[in-house]
């Protein structure tokens, strides 16, 4: 099933625990630590927008690149309450496409997760070279092989809100390094009654190693990986990771 349908008309109050604010201002302290203190920035997988509006508002001219169109739906709801002058988009990370290039590259959330194969990986990082200005980075998370094992595993999540409802069944597969999970949601319509969705959503795992191999695959220079929200090396029971890349060979076209 597809992923990010139901599940977008309420993905906010369900997130409504996550700590964007200091995610934000970590990803912004990063982005300044490089070099970028302004000007064009690509949320890749942005959702509903809430870091790319962040984003704006510290002064970065935001685009948003996202598969769902309802995940964008709702951003774009949030524009017209308060218009911000995000470009959003609705594309493939794959295959994304924009007009010139930009300063930097932001994917969180564990967006990157959601790519199954090591050669999607690749072709990322490759497109992201290419739309990125000489020396621009691109920062992104991962989810690590320890959360989804010993975090997540096999275990069923489950919450109860006035107006919706979640079931979360996951299970992940350590061989194959992918996880999956199942979602039943219950939404509650205006007439009061709740219509029940259903979605299954997968996520791969890659260890440091792969990733910067990807990274140097498709051009890019590796930079650093931290454990998250500090700058420390990866832990064994690292839940999430930050890797930072940097555009390669642009200078060296134009020199």
């Amino acid at each position: 099933m597809e992923a990010y349908t139901g599940f977008a008309a309420v993905y906010e109050k369900f997130m409504s625990n996550i700590p964007y604010g200091e995610w934000c201002e970590y990803l912004a302290g990063l982005l300044r630590e490089h070099g970028v203190q302004d000007g064009i920035v690509l949320d890749l997988g942005c959702g509903t927008g809430t870091v790319t509006r962040l984003l704006a508002q510290r002064g970065y001219d935001m685009i948003g690149v996202d598969l769902s169109g309802e995940m964008l739906e709702v951003a774009m709801e949030h524009q017209l309450e308060k218009p911000d002058g995000i470009l959003y988009l609705q594309q493939d990370m794959r295959d994304f496409e924009l007009y010139g290039t930009v300063r930097a590259i932001v994917s969180v959330c564990d967006s990157m997760n959601y790519l199954m194969e090591y050669e999607d990986l690749v072709r990322v990082m490759r497109l992201a070279n290419n739309y990125l200005d000489p020396g621009g980075v691109f920062l992104f998370d991962l989810n690590t092989i320890y959360k989804y094992r010993e975090e997540l595993g096999e275990c069923t999540i489950a919450e109860n809100q006035k107006e919706c409802s979640f079931i979360w069944d996951n299970y992940f597969d350590e061989e194959e390094q992918i996880n999956q999970y199942e979602l039943t949601l219950f939404i509650r319509e205006k007439d009061g009654r709740y219509r029940k969705y259903q979605e299954t959503h997968f996520q791969r795992a890659y260890d440091p190693d792969t990733v910067r191999r990807a990274i140097e695959e498709a051009g890019m220079e590796f930079l650093a990986v931290y454990d998250a929200f500090g700058h420390g090396s990866p832990r064994p029971d690292s839940g999430r990771l930050y890797f930072i890349a940097r555009e390669r060979g642009k200078a060296a076209q134009t020199g």
